[in-house]
């Protein structure tokens, strides 16, 4: 597996639904809020969101998201209070305003489809990804 960075924060995004998944794993996935496929989370980088995802891994995706993508990804599927999406996407990334803990982006499938969804990326779907999760957000919304 490669190392991640700490950039500030990660999208994660389930791929896999529930079915022959253990039981600590559904339960992962529950307190991520990813309750169907092709949901995505918005995390903060730190220990215990990266044990979660490690724990979880067999079933979802995730990489450090960059503004650009962020931005698209609240215009288009978030629900903003009354400010522009860069602007709140600015806020989050750099810390003073805290993610929404209840956020969660239905997405759709993503176009040209998942790579096989039972093998660990770069050869499949699963697993940890780094900037490239930012392709594959730009597909999915």
């Amino acid at each position: 597996m490669m190392a991640e960075k700490n950039s500030g924060f990660f999208a994660v995004i389930r791929v896999r639904g529930p079915v022959n998944v253990n039981r600590e794993t559904e339960h992962t996935m529950k307190m991520l809020r990813l309750d169907r496929t092709n949901h995505c989370v918005i995390v903060p980088s730190n220990p215990t969101m990266k044990g979660m995802l490690h724990r979880a891994e067999e079933c979802i995706t995730w990489g450090e998201v960059d503004q650009a993508t962020l931005e698209k990804m609240i215009a288009k599927r978030g629900r903003v209070d009354g400010k522009k999406a860069p602007e709140v996407a600015k806020l989050m990334l750099s810390g003073k305003k805290p993610v929404d803990g209840t956020k969660v982006f239905r997405l759709t499938p993503p176009s040209k489809g998942y790579r096989p969804t039972r093998r660990f990326y770069p050869k499949g779907a699963l697993g940890y990804r780094g900037d490239k999760i930012n392709n594959l957000i730009r597909r999915m919304i």
